[in-house]
């Protein structure tokens, strides 16, 4: 089982960035899949988390309005949209994937982990 984060990178205050991760090695339909994100001397942190089979999504409170998360199950990925981007919001984002049959924002009940990827957003 492989989750690879991708679409990280530099941008300015007000940007604009799309991660993806996908998913390989067994179908995800039955998963929730979550996003997180470490900055750096801090603890991870949720994100979002998104139930693929039925649609339904959670965001934290500091990034509701601004970031979405989506599903693709043909391809078995999942994206965060992620706008109007503050430099608090630099962190390496991580995607993961739990078979936990609520959308958890807790890292520990999340059973697989890619590898990160980094967004920094520039003041």
């Amino acid at each position: 089982v492989q989750l690879q984060a991708s679409g990280g990178g530099l941008v300015q205050t007000g940007g604009s960035l799309r991660l993806s991760c996908a998913a390989s090695g067994r179908t995800f339909s039955s998963y929730i899949m979550g996003w997180f994100r470490q900055a750096p001397g801090k603890e991870r942190e949720f994100v979002a988390a998104i139930n693929w089979s039925g649609g339904r999504t959670k965001y934290a409170d500091s990034v509701k309005g601004r970031f979405t998360v989506s599903g693709d199950n043909a391809k078995n990925t999942v994206y965060l949209q992620m706008n109007s981007l503050k430099p608090e919001d630099t962190a390496v984002y991580y995607c993961a994937a739990t078979r936990t049959p609520w959308l958890s924002q807790y890292a520990r009940t999340y059973d697989y982990w890619g590898q990160g990827t980094q967004v920094t957003v520039s003041s």
